[in-house]
């Protein structure tokens, strides 16, 4: 289905839970209250949803929480969408401290791809911004991950939140004296995953960090990396700008939302964990699913007024987000609750 200004939707995000098992600073801190488990969706009222947007032209679905490898049935889930008509790639993203648990299941309900979560490669970093997490356990599933051979082999991304990781170091009372930036593009040299830079969005506890300008870090990039080219091959589902690197295995990216807008091309749309369809980040616009779901009427009737809810919060996605005008911002919920 296209909006109304003919963008192809085609790409959903559903969060399948709020809750994680870490506690990064700018996403979700000790505090941070979750909702009753009776105000998230089933996995099964969630695969309904999907259902529907796969006959509105959604093909491409992300699997993200909160952690969605805390929810129970997250397994189960990825198989019930594969098993959806036209839906042709399901992936996740993951902060990896369970992956290594469920990573064989996850292959076996045919994952077409894990994206891992990963700012910093200092340990001592990475257990403060994280609230404690290990990140050797991260480590480990993702060399683990990435030697796995079979049928297929399963593509795996890092994502890194573009924080200025000096002053997050400052506040967190740990020293630093990396940009942070080279420890992670190492990993691209030693697997052939993608590498994805994020600027911060804000959003949530989001707007209390500083965030690093990607026009500076592409800079940094070109000075450094003369012989970088722009990667014009399709990675997935995203807006993300690639570059090859020579010597790499794999590619650089960045998504750049504040120095580089992608919103003439925005594919996507959200399905929060509480049944929330939401066409844009910025803005608390969008239709309250669960609602319709849970509420009076034969099941025809709900499927018809679900259909007609998608349709309207698709074809009347906004135009672009304001995010370099946060005064003009509507949602104020945080990333956690709206899904990452």
């Amino acid at each position: 289905m296209r909006d109304h200004l003919g963008r192809q939707i085609d790409y959903m995000r559903i969060s399948i839970t709020d809750r994680c098992n870490l506690r990064c600073r700018y996403c979700m801190p000790e505090g941070v209250k979750c909702v009753p488990m009776e105000e998230i969706l089933t996995l099964e009222e969630c695969a309904e949803i999907a259902a529907w947007a796969a006959s509105l032209g959604v093909s491409k679905i992300k699997v993200t929480g909160g952690e969605p490898l805390v929810r129970l049935g997250c397994c189960d889930f990825i198989r019930m969408l594969k098993d959806i008509k036209g839906i042709e790639k399901v992936t996740i993203t993951t902060n990896g401290i369970l992956l290594e648990r469920y990573l064989e299941e996850l292959i076996a309900a045919g994952v077409d791809g894990i994206n891992i979560s990963l700012d910093t490669l200092d340990p001592k970093l990475y257990r403060a911004l994280t609230g404690g997490g290990d990140l050797e356990a991260v480590l480990r599933v993702l060399e683990k991950t990435v030697k796995i051979r079979g049928d297929r082999q399963i593509p795996v991304k890092i994502n890194a939140v573009s924080l200025d990781l000096k002053d997050m170091a400052g506040q967190l009372g740990c020293r630093y004296d990396g940009p942070g930036w080279q420890e992670l593009l190492e990993l691209a040299v030693k697997y052939p995953i993608d590498v994805r830079f994020i600027e911060v969005m804000p959003i949530g506890y989001g707007r209390q960090y500083r965030s690093v300008d990607h026009d500076k870090l592409l800079a940094w990039l070109m000075e450094r990396y003369p012989d970088m080219k722009e990667d014009r091959r399709i990675h997935g589902n995203g807006p993300a700008v690639y570059y090859q690197i020579p010597g790499f295995q794999g590619s650089i990216g960045l998504i750049s939302a504040l120095h580089g807008k992608f919103c003439s091309d925005c594919n996507r749309v959200r399905l929060t964990s509480q049944g929330y369809l939401k066409s844009c980040l910025c803005y608390e616009d969008g239709v309250d699913l669960r609602k319709i779901l849970r509420g009076r009427g034969s099941l025809k009737e709900k499927e018809a007024r679900l259909l007609e809810a998608m349709t309207q919060a698709i074809w009347g996605k906004p135009t672009a987000h304001c995010f370099e005008d946060p005064e003009h911002m509507t949602e104020h919920e945080n990333m956690v609750r709206i899904g990452g």
